[in-house]
């Protein structure tokens, strides 16, 4: 796989994340997480570890599955055909695995399309894989789980931004402050899933967003602007995070974004000549850094940015897109500081498939003791 394509089909293995919240049967115990998102069709297979989970393998493909959505309200054809090709190899490496436990879903372009549902009974037809049609609340609620141990304990609060293709969903997550900060692979009290005081979804992601603003000339700050502010209003009417605001100016929040658009421009930022997560997931951004990243963007037409190693052709229309939405939070919510993150809903999907499997082992071991079961801990 060349330089260039390396954001288009991301694999990694052998990677520790954290935490699950038990030990579970060991490493041979395997789960997996599926997202068939409007853009991108990622898949991750996991061990679970004493420490979280260990990664045992990953795909991510570009399939675009929402291209034309937004003009005819239906998935089309080749989008269609994309997907399902890409889901093919999801399911031909999960047989190879074993068949893990799986939770597989789907998100704003399924959830959106008027053959939406038609399609995953297609899928499921082709591969044997069931893709679940999952609401805005619970996809905001799952890219909170999995970014959990890149809060920084020590804010009272952070916004956590999921920019998809097709949706974009914040999080305004309360920590309390004063606690240990969350700089990975930490255990105890402050990895445990926080509060959500409110959330909200909208549905503008960077495919929808380049599809109404189509690029015409590098440079176009005027562009570029039209962007922001189309996204600034509807996220504006997010009144239940106006408190927020108060926090972030005194610099007692931070912001987390998550998308393989922020990624690729975290990669930019680094000046890297190929994307590597390890230098990525868990970096610190000013407000600064990303805005003359997105101007060095700007200066640069769609064939200069496809030959940027962490962004690639078939990000080259989309990342601008990212940066936009990205301004326009930052804009609203003031911080000084910005933490990418190469992690989301699929680690959000394995953490929460693993807390299931240990409350029901536990009640298990409840029954055959003869005690009584109660409700399991929530993720």
């Amino acid at each position: 796989m060349s330089d260039a394509k390396a954001p288009l089909e991301r694999c990694r293995t052998d990677q520790p994340q954290g935490p699950t919240g038990g030990r579970g049967r060991g490493p041979d115990e395997l789960f997996a997480a599926l997202d068939l998102g409007t853009n991108n069709c990622r898949l991750l297979v996991a061990a679970r570890t004493r420490e979280g989970f260990r990664v045992v393998d990953s795909y991510s493909r570009i399939v675009r599955l929402g291209e034309g959505l937004t003009q005819t309200g239906r998935l089309q054809p080749a989008a269609m055909e994309r997907a399902l090709e890409a889901l093919k190899i999801c399911a031909e490496r999960l047989q190879r695995r074993g068949s893990p436990r799986l939770r597989a879903v789907a998100t704003q372009a399924c959830r959106s399309a008027e053959n939406g549902a038609e399609f995953l009974a297609r899928v499921t037809e082709h591969t044997g894989l069931s893709l679940q049609i999952i609401t805005p609340r619970e996809e905001a609620r799952l890219s909170v789980a999995g970014c959990l141990n890149l809060l920084d304990r020590s804010a009272e609060a952070a916004l956590v931004l999921d920019v998809g293709g097709g949706s974009t969903e914040l999080s305004w997550v309360e920590l309390g402050g004063g606690q240990a900060s969350g700089q990975g692979g930490a255990r105890g009290p402050s990895m445990a899933m926080p509060p959500i005081r409110a959330w909200l979804s909208v549905p503008i992601g960077v495919v929808s967003l380049a599809e109404n603003f189509p690029e015409q000339r590098p440079g176009q700050h005027d562009w570029f602007r039209a962007m922001v502010e189309a996204v600034k209003a509807p996220i504006a009417a997010f009144r239940h995070a106006d408190p927020l605001r108060e926090t972030f100016a005194a610099d007692r929040a931070h912001l987390i974004g998550t998308s393989g658009a922020i990624t690729s421009l975290a990669g930019l930022h680094l000046g890297l000549k190929r994307y590597d997560r390890a230098l990525v997931d868990g970096l610190w951004m000013t407000q600064g850094d990303c805005d003359a990243t997105a101007e060095r963007l700007l200066a640069l037409d769609p064939s200069a940015r496809a030959g940027q190693p962490c962004i690639g052709p078939d990000r080259a229309d989309l990342v601008l897109a990212g940066a936009a939405i990205l301004q326009a939070v930052q804009e609203l919510w003031p911080c000084s500081r910005v933490r990418v993150a190469d992690r989301g809903l699929r680690e959000g999907l394995l953490l929460s498939l693993m807390a299931d499997r240990g409350g029901a082992r536990r009640r298990s071991r409840r029954r055959r003791r003869g005690g009584t079961a109660g409700a399991a801990a929530p993720a």
